[in-house]
């Protein structure tokens, strides 16, 4: 069977087609494709002076890193601030939506309040987390009448910094989880009631499942979101901090390797294992959605 030819007006929608998917196309590749397969070929080099004079190294960045405690330890505070941002976020911001789903007065100004911290400057969350959690005149430690230094003290400035990402991610969780309850029909719940079901069976019988898939989002992304932290901490934890390498996250460790110590060999390195291990999560909920996830 013969192709047929495209016409001349067909040749013009493809090309106008082709124009306005370019841009796109053009931003994935130069600020997406073009950075990931830059960032794994130079994780086999020895960074020269000013990027010059790259000297090949094969697998040495990567055993260098897989010795090194100090990278085991930056993992395992970033799997910590997940477990603390990615259920609570999630969690409080699922209530909230509930409550903020009726319609009762001052819903929408209350919705405006909680989304604040996502449209706020991350460098005056910072700043204002840092009044809150200063240990002579935080407003925290003299509304408690403590003197709990929040974010010095090794063992409970990784909860601190835990804290505010479940602040700043409540609102955006929150605007997911109302979009996903306005798609659940409201006959489910009128034959609840009918039946006699409580609110606290309609939201565990009908809410939770209904609502799984919008769960599954939230929930992949913001372990991505979580495993990829960097500006929370850099911004509220100083270099001087006793605490820092209790706290610091794989992304930090990246950035100090690549722009303070100058080593964006073993940078590139460190991200290319943070991506494998993001993949392997990825895989993994993937997996789980076809199990946990309720299709209406």
């Amino acid at each position: 069977m013969k192709k047929q030819k495209m016409s001349v007006a067909q040749k013009k929608e493809a090309m106008w087609s082709y124009l306005f998917v370019a841009p796109t196309i053009i931003g994935l590749v130069v600020l997406n494709f073009y950075p990931i397969f830059s960032t794994i070929y130079q994780s086999f080099f020895k960074t020269g002076d000013f990027g010059l004079g790259n000297i090949f190294n094969g697998v040495d960045n990567y055993v260098k890193l897989m010795s090194d405690s100090t990278i085991w330890q930056a993992f395992w505070n970033t799997i910590k601030y997940a477990i603390i941002e990615v259920p609570f976020g999630i969690a409080i911001a699922l209530v909230l939506a509930v409550f903020l789903n009726k319609k009762l007065a001052g819903t929408s100004a209350f919705r405006t309040i909680f989304f604040l911290p996502m449209v706020c400057a991350p460098a005056a969350v910072a700043m204002v987390w840092k009044w809150l959690y200063n240990s002579q005149f935080g407003l925290l430690n003299n509304i408690f009448g403590t003197q709990i230094e929040w974010i010095t003290n090794p063992k409970i400035a990784w909860i601190s910094i835990g804290v505010i990402g479940v602040w700043s991610i409540i609102g955006y969780n929150m605007v997911l989880f109302i979009s996903g309850l306005q798609e659940i029909p409201g006959d489910y719940y009128e034959a609840a009631r009918i039946d006699g079901a409580s609110g606290i069976r309609q939201f565990f019988d009908i809410t939770i499942p209904l609502l799984s898939p919008t769960t599954f989002f939230i929930v992949q992304t913001r372990i991505i979101g979580a495993l990829t932290i960097f500006d929370l901490m850099f911004m509220v934890m100083d270099k001087t901090n006793v605490a820092l390498s209790k706290v610091q996250s794989v992304v930090y460790l990246f950035y100090d390797y690549s722009f303070n110590i100058g080593d964006k060999g073993m940078g590139s390195a460190l991200v290319v294992i943070l991506l494998i291990f993001i993949m392997i999560v990825t895989v993994i909920l993937q997996a789980a959605e076809k199990k946990f996830v309720y299709h209406n």
